[in-house]
């Protein structure tokens, strides 16, 4: 029969196949936002770096454009001054310049007033002697000309604030050659360390007296006294030499400012 040669089909049927779950792509776009986060970080850390201040400025301006109105009543969108924050303006060169000028005119009459202090061209040898007291070097702040003791020859008598007649002679000299200029001073007074076993140390009152002693004698030699900015005392804060006791530590300075 033609009937026994049909194959039989079986039919199972059971429960629902449920797919294996999914875990999503979720921590990919953190991740990604977590780089981004970080490249940003480090291009503003290397912005801070290799830029100065006036770029950092113009940076800023740079993403917080002003809206600038013309004289037809409508707006240019984003202010022209701040399209190039890179650029430097015009005003910082000629500022720069200006700057550049002034340092050069003092550094020139810096050197005239050393070569007033430093002996040369002295009319007579006593005044070469006292200048021997002079010491002169360039800081940011200004020529400083500091007025010290030398063996054999201190600047005041003993330990006290008592001028020296060559210290009177000295303060004479200074206010002649720097009432020359019209750059204001500052005057600061140093003195040499004491012995520990003192029960009050000196060093602060000391250092007062002796720089508010050279002011009188600068002005009793005709210096106008609203040149002299401020009057300081640093004690025994800042040695010459290694040795704290040695009265080569004494000393007057007179800071021609720029």
């Amino acid at each position: 029969m033609a009937g026994k040669n049909v194959p039989t089909v079986i039919i199972r049927r059971g429960g629902d196949v449920v797919a294996a779950g999914h875990h999503g792509g979720a921590w990919k776009v953190a991740y990604a936002d977590f780089v981004t986060a970080m490249m940003a970080f480090f291009l503003l850390m290397w912005l801070l770096n290799a830029t100065t201040e006036k770029q950092r400025q113009g940076l800023a301006d740079y993403f917080d454009p002003t809206v600038i109105q013309t004289p037809n009543g409508g707006t240019t969108g984003v202010d022209p001054a701040t399209t190039d924050p890179l650029a430097p303006p015009d005003a910082t060169d000629a500022t720069d310049a200006s700057d550049a000028a002034a340092a050069r005119a003092f550094e020139e009459m810096a050197r005239h007033v050393q070569d007033r202090l430093n002996g040369s061209g002295a009319e007579s040898m006593q005044r070469t002697n006292i200048l021997r007291h002079v010491v002169t070097r360039m800081t940011d702040e200004g020529l400083v000309i500091e007025l010290g003791d030398i063996a054999g020859a201190p600047l005041f008598q003993g330990d006290t604030a008592e001028p020296a007649p060559v210290l009177v002679d000295l303060a004479q000299i200074v206010a002649e050659v720097l009432g020359q200029v019209r750059n204001d001073i500052a005057i600061a007074g140093h003195v040499r360390s004491f012995p520990q076993m003192m029960v009050v140390s000196p060093v602060w009152a000391l250092s007062d007296a002796r720089a508010h002693a050279v002011r009188g004698l600068m002005q009793a030699g005709g210096f106008d006294p609203a040149r002299i900015q401020r009057v300081t005392a640093l004690a025994d804060r800042r040695h010459r030499n290694s040795n704290p006791l040695d009265p080569a530590n004494n000393r007057v300075e007179v800071i021609l400012l720029r």
